[in-house]
């Protein structure tokens, strides 16, 4: 497995927001993630804090993956070469990319550790690269134990007490800037998920909540389930002049509030100030307008001192949900091993029961030829048994060494010298199925 990508860690927002994917772009990603022969599976993950790319090899290898993978993200960015890029990214290999796989899916990895929009994320991620095609076996298993493990940390730990979410730490910002938000009037850009969330964080702190939104209708909505007012889109200018804060979370990939919208606004304000928190990628509001006289922009990445001050309580809980993700993460390599000696056993199977239903066809011609079919029928059940008793004890004992990282390569490469067996390749994973030999059940999923 291979992962390559960039996150808050290694990028500034200006970085991520080139290469971010929206919904109606992400198709369109993953055809051309598709089209690489270098590429067995893949998934493209983007989210307002991290873009990245999950991938197992083709026979092509895992340098010409790596290759690909690079390549696309430089495409995506609008770079001119994979190396533009190359100083912003991490690459992870093997079992570090499942065990990066896993802690992103629980929050570890997050700008706000413990905040729960993540694994909505991933799952969207992993349910279009399922629509897509570009999703199955290996990879698709790895994503269904992510979730899982998710579901571990977020019942076994309190890793998300306190306030877990970008929207809540942007509310935390503006109480931070104004003191008391009683007297003061808070203006939401977008009416989706972190808008929700960032309302519910105001709570009935703000003297008047308004929520303007290209789609009236859902601004509509959302304001009439928190006692809020919804605006039209074509009065934003004016509502720029009313608002004391704005927290803008719109889908647009270009600016909302552009500079000169900002600076009419400002020149009517009379020297009021008006905090911009965009936390939004790609960026909502023009940077710029931080320059102005009493207007302030805060992007994601300015939030991190904030997150700073709330993560102490969740620090805690961190050791407990890092000792579940190890655990999943040898639950997952345990079951990927056994895959690897998986051709073998179903190869000495198979040749046994060849042999076997050869030499009972060649007694059921010659002096068995007498028996009913019911005698027959029975005379095959008791060589698929003999078949399952024989080879019972070879194969748990195999997959045990597998599953344990032993020597099981050694003592399958012996089998298949002693009886002579040509390598078959390993059975791709039904992604219904869900034992430890098997991939995942989409009905176990969270939706």
């Amino acid at each position: 497995m291979i992962l390559v990508g960039l996150s808050h860690r290694t990028a500034p927002v200006e970085v991520r927001e080139k290469l971010a994917a929206g919904s109606d772009a992400l198709p369109s990603v993953l055809a051309r993630l598709a089209s690489r022969s270098e590429l067995a599976e893949s998934m493209f993950l983007s989210t307002c804090n991290r873009i990245e790319v999950v991938a197992v090899a083709s026979q092509a290898g895992v340098d010409a993956a790596r290759r690909a993978i690079r390549e696309e993200l430089a495409r995506q960015g609008g770079a001119s070469s994979a190396d533009e890029m190359a100083p912003y990214l991490y690459e992870k290999l093997d079992d570090e990319a499942v065990r990066h796989v896993f802690r992103v899916a629980a929050s570890l990895d997050s700008m706000v550790l413990g905040e729960p929009q993540i694994l909505g994320q991933v799952k969207e991620a992993y349910d279009s690269a399922r629509a897509a095609g570009t999703l199955h076996g290996s990879l698709s298993r790895c994503m269904s134990k992510a979730f899982s493990v998710a579901k571990r940390v977020r019942t076994e730990t309190e890793i998300g007490i306190g306030s877990v979410s970008i929207s809540s730490v942007a509310v935390d910002l503006a109480r931070r800037v104004f003191g008391d938000l009683a007297d003061r009037t808070v203006l939401l850009l977008g009416a989706g998920e972190m808008a929700e969330a960032a309302a519910w964080s105001l709570g009935k702190s703000a003297r008047a909540l308004r929520i303007c939104n290209r789609n009236f209708e859902r601004a509509a909505v959302l304001a009439g389930t928190l006692h809020a007012s919804a605006v039209p889109w074509e009065g934003l200018a004016e509502e720029l002049v009313a608002a004391d804060v704005v927290v803008a979370s719109t889908a647009s990939s270009v600016h909302v509030v552009t500079r000169a919208m900002a600076e009419r606004a400002m020149r009517a304000r009379k020297g009021r100030t008006l905090l911009f928190v965009d936390i939004a990628v790609p960026r909502n509001v023009d940077p710029s307008i931080h320059g102005l006289a009493n207007a302030y922009v805060f992007n994601v990445d300015d939030l991190a001192q904030e997150v700073a001050r709330g993560m102490a309580a969740r620090h805690t809980q961190v050791e407990d949900a890092e000792r579940i993700v190890s655990l999943e993460v040898a639950d997952f390599l345990a079951w990927r091993r056994g895959l690897e000696v998986q051709p073998t056993l179903v190869g000495l199977r198979t040749k046994a029961r060849a042999v076997f239903l050869s030499e009972l066809e060649r007694s059921l011609a010659g002096r068995l030829k007498h028996l009913t079919d019911a005698d027959r029928a029975a005379l095959n059940q008791m060589v698929e048994s003999s078949v399952n008793k024989l080879f019972h004890a070879p194969t748990a004992r195999l997959k045990a060494k597998a599953a344990e990282g032993d020597d099981a390569q050694e003592l399958a490469a012996a089998v298949r010298y002693l009886f002579d067996l040509e390598e078959i390749p390993a059975p791709k994973p039904s992604p219904r199925m869900e034992n430890a030999d098997e991939a995942p059940d989409d009905e176990r999923l969270p939706h």
